[in-house]
């Protein structure tokens, strides 16, 4: 288990000191004084948006998702479908959700636990999630 006691630092960014302890067969061990004095501070900062890095899907399985997207709301091919694009917004209620998550594991090979498939809300959630089960199950 691990404490975080804040230290004496300047009023623009605080230090703050990690103090670990842990618990074995009821005896507490916790950090001497000395060691929490050599531990190295930890200074947090906050980061300007445009140096930011997001994580995106393949554009392969973006497509790929698009179109069974589209297949399974029988959705005009004249209408957009992206990334960006919320299945709410083409119509899909929850049954049809569930029915894009199976033809998605179909299509890819994988198996999409219930939790996680209740998160998908956009193309992009879908395709986030299938490259990252598709190098899981490869690794």
């Amino acid at each position: 288990m691990a404490a975080l006691a804040v230290a004496a630092g300047s009023a623009v960014s605080p230090a703050y000191r990690i103090q670990l302890s842990g618990r074995r067969s009821g005896t507490a061990f916790f950090a001497t004084q000395r060691a929490v004095a050599t531990f190295p501070s930890v200074r947090l900062r906050t980061v300007a948006k445009r140096f930011q890095i997001a994580c995106s899907a393949k554009q392969g399985t973006i497509d790929k998702v698009c179109g069974i997207v589209k297949k399974q709301l029988a959705v005009a091919e004249d209408t957009p479908v992206n990334g960006e694009t919320k299945f709410a917004d083409l119509g899909a209620d929850s049954l049809d959700t569930v029915e894009i998550v199976m033809g998605l594991e179909e299509a890819f090979g994988i198996t999409v636990d219930e939790s996680s498939a209740q998160e998908i809300k956009t193309v992009e959630d879908a395709a986030m999630l299938i490259d990252k089960l598709v190098i899981d199950k490869e690794g």
